[in-house]
């Protein structure tokens, strides 16, 4: 049940009914009932490892919270009576068990994700060095939306261990907040804080709402069947063979990747978040038009928002913070002064994020090096960010100046550019012949050719869709980028003839130019995958 199909959309509208009818403080079982259904009809096979995660982070988090609760209270009864050095022994042991609670939900938990996904990878791996089949391949699959909904919890449990807020008592509930459908597939990711009370407390049915969910549900349904699907077939033609074509084949390709996941992932993004504000849920946005970066950090502060929030939060600043992060801040500090003590260290954390980041996308070494080149060049940039700023000053060049913007942007997209080049290659070894040839094999002359485009099945009507909805897709972006109010909203304040215009033109536009039915190459979301 694809969130493209038209069972997916009834079975949301019957979710919709059933929540309209059934009493505010009861709202959330249709939620819960709604969530595993899908799941159960999706990935039934796999539906014990979510009930499995959400019920150790449960579990987890009120033994955690029982722990912290009576040891706090112990401490308040010994007031006055231990000196200072008692009592910030007795605060170390209570760190040390509330540690040690924590770590042994976040070992099980990442532990089975990490099995699940990278078991294969280390046994092809370790054959590949041996020559032999020394660890069997135990084909393994992974469960529906795993990494969200490991990251999601485990999220969870790290801010109850900072006691952000308290234990959830009904674990029916904490599962809706681990499960919810409309977020399952690829995110986003939520912090409990943010969407927890909005899933129990029951929002009633709004008409605003549904108009800006359906809005922004049609909206995803353009990007993804309009312009994703339709790109397809090139974007996996090529790489599968690339020396059968010439590098301006494979330097298109990489360029028209860009314009499929960016349409693939925030479509799926937009239908999620639009589904879910029919219920009155409002959802973290996880898109800011990265393609409008200036720089690589700030492609990043665009892109996934919402996984680079929770690196950001669990892993970027605990690493960054760490007692020895901080002794390296201060052994640099007397070697090599100031400047190299505060920035070196933020960069090698930034460093092992992003290291992260590329091995949560896949158990394959092209996601190993998909990693070090973004860390890589955010750690160069940050080291040297006074220095490009010294040189802006001598070249009188100001931030406001548009050709240095334009410059900025154009850098900023062939840098991300080049890690895509890991994304669509089989391996790493691909990836670097393909980056050879898009430089040393172009003949720009070939796509004047009548038969290029078919050469990477791509023909001539799905081209001249494609660019049409990309420049309709572009307006939107420069009209959103100057707007401090989403263009949904600004939509559904105009009249009601404007209005219903806008959506029938979305909705014909889907309907006539959408890649779907017979002959169509449909594709799921790439970020089910992950």
């Amino acid at each position: 049940m694809s969130y493209t199909s038209i069972n997916y959309l009834l079975y949301v509208a019957v979710c919709l009914l059933l929540y309209g009818i059934f009493p505010k403080n009861k709202r959330w079982w249709v939620l819960l009932l709604a969530s595993m259904g899908f799941y159960a009809i999706v990935c039934l096979k796999y539906i014990g490892f979510i009930i499995m995660t959400a019920a150790t982070t449960y579990g987890g988090g009120l033994w955690l919270e029982s722990y912290i609760e009576k040891k706090d209270a112990y401490l308040k009864s010994q007031k006055g009576k231990w000196s200072k050095e008692e009592k910030s022994a007795f605060k170390d042991k209570v760190t040390i068990g509330k540690k040690r609670i924590c770590a042994s939900v976040l070992v099980l938990n990442f532990g089975v994700l990490a099995f699940l996904k990278y078991f294969n990878f280390f046994a092809d791996t370790i054959n590949s060095i041996t020559g032999r089949t020394s660890v069997p391949n135990l084909g393994l699959f992974l469960p529906l939306g795993i990494s969200f909904y490991t990251f999601q919890s485990m999220g969870y449990i790290i801010d109850i261990y900072r006691k952000k807020y308290k234990a959830e008592r009904n674990y029916l509930k904490y599962l809706l907040f681990v499960s919810f459908f409309p977020q399952i597939v690829q995110g986003p990711i939520a912090f409990y804080s943010d969407l927890a009370h909005q899933l129990y407390e029951g929002e009633r049915i709004r008409f605003e709402n549904i108009k800006q969910g359906v809005l922004l549900i049609t909206w995803g349904f353009f990007k993804k069947l309009v312009i994703a699907d339709r790109l397809v077939g090139a974007v996996q033609t090529v790489p599968n063979d690339c020396d059968s074509f010439s590098g301006t084949a494979v330097l298109l390709t990489a360029l028209i990747y860009a314009v499929q996941l960016y349409a693939d992932f925030s479509g799926g993004i937009d239908i999620s978040r639009g589904v879910a504000q029919l219920f009155g849920i409002n959802m973290a946005e996880n898109f800011k038009r990265p393609y409008f970066a200036k720089d690589i950090s700030d492609y990043w502060h665009r892109w996934h928002i919402t996984l680079g929030a929770w690196l950001r939060e669990y892993l970027f600043y605990p690493v960054a913070m760490s007692k020895p992060f901080q002794k390296m801040g201060k052994a640099l500090k007397a070697k090599f002064g100031m400047k190299i003590s505060k920035v070196l260290p933020v960069s090698l954390a930034s460093l092992i994020t992003f290291l992260v980041v590329g091995i949560w996308h896949g158990a394959n070494w092209k996601y190993v090096a998909f990693g070090v080149w973004n860390g890589g060049i955010i750690m160069v940039s940050t080291l040297l960010e006074s220095n490009f700023e010294n040189w802006k000053k001598k070249l009188h060049i100001e931030n406001t100046n548009k050709p240095f913007i334009a410059f900025q942007l154009f850098r900023t997209f062939l840098i991300v550019l080049v890690g895509y080049y890991f994304d669509i290659a089989p391996d790493f070894s691909t990836a670097m012949h393909m980056m050879f040839m898009s430089v040393t094999d172009l003949h720009l002359g070939e796509l004047l050719s009548k038969d290029f485009l078919t050469s990477i099945t791509l023909s001539r009507a799905d081209l001249i869709v494609v660019l049409a909805a990309m420049a309709v897709m572009l307006i939107v972006s420069l009209k959103q980028e100057h707007s401090q109010t989403t263009l949904r909203e600004q939509i559904c304040k105009k009249n009601f003839v404007f209005q219903s215009l806008i959506f029938i033109v979305l909705f014909y536009a889907v309907v006539i130019f959408g890649s779907y039915g017979p002959g169509s190459n449909p594709a799921d979301f790439y970020y089910m995958q992950f």
